[in-house]
């Protein structure tokens, strides 16, 4: 009986580690989708910053005669 309830014990010891790695797994992956997230919105204000940019100098391209 004393062997069965060390082995649960030793059991339930490393489900609750395992808890606290997956908890702080958790943390940082919620961390890295944050700034990914940041570095997405970024990238999205600087692309219509550029789209914007290249319209503007299409419009000051002389126009051709076919």
């Amino acid at each position: 009986m004393v062997n069965e309830l060390n082995a649960l014990e030793s059991k339930i010891a490393q489900v609750a580690a395992l808890c606290r790695d997956l908890r702080v797994e958790n943390i940082q992956l919620r961390h890295s989708l944050a700034a990914a997230k940041l570095e997405k919105l970024s990238l999205i204000e600087r692309i219509e910053i550029a789209r914007e940019r290249l319209e503007r100098l299409v419009q000051k391209l002389p126009k051709t005669q076919d």
